[in-house]
């Protein structure tokens, strides 16, 4: 069993932070219905699909990872037929999850308050650039505006260097998580007050949410913030550090872990009574990191982290992608899964995180064909193959 067993999920979402949303949901167990174009499907199908690095059978990347766990309906939302049918499923569903751009729901008449006089327990949840509300709702938005926008570019990347996007998609991604959020928290109101709700995502409030403490440091200090490279604005040394053979990261959060990094690295110079309380090794920032680099550089990460992990010293190794995916506690946590493509072969591709100890099922059927099934959610609203065929003539599906 998994944890949304039972939820029917409409999702007419594309690109990135709609369809990541809709596959967290899918793979706690939610009915993940895609409602796409007939014949074309919907456009992120399109992306990589003759890439041959990085496609399989024609899924690329992007389709093959964000839509496993879910079925494939084509329909018509333009036609008056294939609205009449959209409403038909709607009586059916639990939530419709979209992100078109604002307004389009409006036009589409597939908005809360025309779903909501079809069925009154429907969550409705839309994830755009910049929300439903406010002068900027119209603009168009994708991952690298958002994060442009939300002020974290301007904190990324080497001091005198220019603002650096996030290397993931946070953007997309924050907006996404925030959609599930959302999406889960209005199941549980359902639950107490028997109606549904609209949830209103936008990639930009989910991006200033992510600042947390930093803006509340700014409104408390009136500073801007300037680039901080991998350092930390209080605690030192906090950084990378170049070992002979890569980088490995330590953070020093707290007094007694200097004390204990001193063991390792036998640096007499550095052992003095300033740099035993933070504000001194905050104020010789430049000079311990310099040293700390002198030396870790003479051996490989493998023996500094030894050393400092046995004497718990936060630390890590800087793993470049195929490390990371083939790490031992990743792979322990089954955080790296296999998913088939439906006309043969498999890949590779993140799990789920989020491990429940009741109602965790780590299963992942392939993302659908266009229309694959068509005939089984069909057959839910009484339509037999001689209806589906008549509509397939006429284009609704």
């Amino acid at each position: 069993m998994k944890a949304l067993q039972g939820i029917r999920i409409l999702d007419l979402t594309h690109m990135l932070s709609g369809p990541y949303a809709g596959m967290i949901l899918a793979d706690l167990g939610a009915e993940s219905i895609k409602v796409e174009p007939p014949v074309t499907g919907e456009g992120t199908r399109r992306l990589l699909e003759k890439d041959a690095e990085n496609s399989l059978n024609g899924f690329g990347a992007y389709f093959m990872t964000l839509n496993r766990n879910k079925k494939s309906v084509t329909l018509d939302l333009k036609s008056e037929k294939g609205l009449e049918i959209f409403y038909e499923l709607v009586k059916t569903a639990d939530v419709v999850l979209s992100n078109f751009s604002a307004g389009v729901t409006q036009r589409l008449k597939i908005d809360y308050e025309h779903l909501l006089k079809i069925n009154p327990r429907i969550i409705t949840c839309t994830v755009t650039g910049f929300g439903e509300t406010g002068p900027a709702k119209n603009r168009t938005a994708f991952d690298m505006v958002a994060q442009a926008m939300g002020g974290g570019m301007s904190i990324t990347g080497q001091i005198g260097n220019p603002p650096t996007r996030s290397g993931i998609p946070i953007g997309d991604l924050g907006g996404g998580l925030m959609g599930v959020i959302g999406v889960l928290s209005a199941l549980q109101a359902r639950h107490i007050t028997g109606r549904g709700q609209h949830v209103d995502i936008s990639m930009l409030d989910a991006q200033i949410s992510l600042l947390n403490y930093m803006a509340t440091m700014h409104f408390l200090s009136g500073i801007v913030p300037d680039k901080l490279g991998n350092g930390h604005f209080v605690h030192v040394p906090y950084d990378t550090f170049q070992c002979s053979d890569g980088f490995i990261i330590i953070a020093i959060i707290a007094d007694n872990f200097w004390g204990e990094l001193l063991k390792v690295i036998d640096a007499q110079d550095l052992n003095t009574e300033e740099h035993k309380f933070q504000p001194g090794r905050l104020k010789n920032k430049e000079l311990i990191n310099k040293r700390l680099n002198e030396i870790l550089s003479t051996n490989t990460q493998k023996y500094w982290l030894e050393k400092l992990q046995a004497l718990r010293i936060p630390c890590a190794p800087v793993y470049n992608l195929g490390q990371a995916l083939n790490d031992e506690q990743v792979l322990s946590r089954n955080m790296i899964v296999e998913v088939q493509h439906p006309l043969g072969g498999s890949t590779k591709m993140p799990g789920n995180p989020i491990k429940l100890s009741e109602t965790h099922e780590d299963t992942f059927s392939p993302p659908p064909l266009v229309g694959q099934h068509n005939e089984e959610v069909y057959a839910t609203l009484g339509m037999t193959k001689g209806d589906l065929k008549i509509l397939q003539d006429s284009g609704v599906i």
